[in-house]
């Protein structure tokens, strides 16, 4: 951060004995950078404002330090899509466990969450953890939920028995998941 200080030759007063002070050129202050540590609370909104009060700049030698303004840019995240206050996460899920049902282990910000998975998951489905998304920043904010957007993987067929046994599971539960395109409505 750039922002303005009471020059550190002249104290801010502009003159050095009876001549102007070379480092302000009379102004009495002087420019320098300062790394700044600033708080951000959980749960901050992309755009948001955040007020650091007393290291801004300074107007002229007898006032008093502004506030230093920062505009917060939430950045992508490698797993989790952000919805509001709400966190999306797509989850693979295997054939047999969507088909029969599973518990598998969910990521979050915190430690991971078991879910069930029940029988029957179709792929695009949506599951819902309460309160696991984004923290509440304060204590009138309520935490967001965790929605889990199902997307069924396909194992690899690496031999000819599960080849016959995928050819099987066809067989015995023929149904038409196409039908509805072509129903006129």
């Amino acid at each position: 951060m750039v922002f303005t200080a009471p020059c550190e030759m002249c104290q801010g007063e502009g003159r050095l004995v009876v001549e102007r002070c070379r480092t302000c050129q009379g102004s009495g202050i002087q420019p320098r950078g300062e790394v700044v540590t600033v708080a951000v609370p959980p749960g901050v909104e992309d755009g948001a404002r955040l007020v650091v009060p007393g290291r801004g700049h300074l107007s002229g030698q007898d006032a008093a330090m502004g506030d230093l303004y920062v505009i917060v840019r939430v950045g992508t995240h490698r797993v989790f899509r952000r919805v509001g206050r709400d966190l999306h996460v797509a989850l693979p899920v295997a054939v047999h466990e969507a088909a029969l049902g599973a518990r598998v282990d969910v990521p979050t910000l915190g430690e991971p969450v078991r879910v069930k998975i029940p029988p029957g998951t179709s792929s695009g489905q949506s599951l819902r953890v309460s309160g696991r998304g984004v923290p509440a920043g304060s204590s009138t904010e309520v935490p967001g939920d965790l929605l889990i957007d199902v997307q069924i993987v396909m194992p690899p067929l690496r031999d000819e028995r599960s080849r016959e046994l995928m050819r099987e599971f066809g067989r015995l539960n023929a149904t038409d998941v196409r039908r509805h395109l072509f129903q006129e409505t």
